[in-house]
């Protein structure tokens, strides 16, 4: 499904303090792609923040990471190695205050899953920021996505957005129990493309960005005909196709803790629910 296209809001602060912010989800498969049009799928969707899912973790990680957030205008914020894969790049606009890299409890015989996460103020905005890389074992990914939840609760920002691969469909139980706490952007305000896996033949939405309440979605989706996005480049970049987000977030702390209006910690601690 592909939603009209009028084009996204660029970035910038609105006259009452809030901060129009652009944001970019993207599993980049480890650059082992094309990385000159990786960089320029990046560039060109003009991001703040770009949540990264595996992201190079092994030797050399940093300079690679380095090297991608250099050759796309950012700079380095937190994840990479550290995290087993999800990272976060900023533009110099986002003031860091705090970052935190976490590793989940693995299940033996799969792969190590990590979040990435920062605290970070837009002008008079500030807003909790989260990457993540789901499990592909369908219990440990609906464990992480309780995971998930918890720790967007603990960055106690008065805002929030995630972006990452959750490696199922919004018809999965993972995918339902983020987007039941959270705002699914592709939802809300449908922009863009709405499949994100594969580049050749988009079938599946398992990438996607969510908000807390409080911040509204203003479009959400692969940036097809985006000005300066050529389809040849999202082909060759990764095995996943890009989310790009324009979010209204409220200037300082208006509307309280990131999750205090859905009353969220009940359902997030029990991780018996289905």
């Amino acid at each position: 499904m592909v939603a009209e296209h009028p084009g996204l809001p660029a970035s910038g602060t609105e006259e009452e303090g809030s901060a129009i912010v652009r944001v970019l989800s993207y599993n980049i498969r480890s650059m082992r792609d094309d990385r000159a049009a990786l960089a320029r799928v990046i560039q060109a969707c003009a991001p703040d923040l770009v949540l990264i899912q595996e992201a190079p973790r092994f030797f050399r990680w940093r300079k690679a990471a380095e090297r991608l957030a250099r050759a796309a205008g950012l700079v380095y914020v937190t994840g990479g190695g550290t995290t087993a894969g999800p990272m976060i790049l900023s533009t110099l606009r986002a003031h860091v205050e705090r970052t935190e890299d976490v590793l989940l409890p693995r299940t033996p015989g799969l792969h190590q899953r990590g979040f990435a996460t920062a605290v970070v103020r837009l002008g008079r905005a500030r807003l909790g920021v989260l990457s993540c890389h789901l499990s592909l074992a369908d219990q440990e990914r609906y464990e992480q996505a309780g995971l998930l939840l918890e720790r967007l609760a603990a960055l106690e920002a008065p805002h929030a957005v995630v972006g990452g691969d959750l490696n199922d469909r919004p018809e999965g139980r993972s995918f339902r129990r983020v987007a039941g706490a959270l705002t699914d952007g592709w939802a809300a305000k449908p922009w863009g493309g709405e499949f994100t896996s594969t580049p050749l033949e988009p079938r599946q939405r398992i990438d996607a960005v969510f908000t807390t309440d409080g911040v509204e979605v203003l479009g959400c989706g692969v940036p097809h005909g985006l000005p300066g996005v050529r389809e040849a480049d999202l082909q060759a970049a990764s095995d996943h196709l890009p989310v790009l987000a324009a979010l209204r977030v409220p200037a300082g702390g208006q509307g309280g803790h990131a999750l205090a209006l859905r009353d969220l910690r009940p359902r997030v601690l029990d991780r018996r629910t289905g």
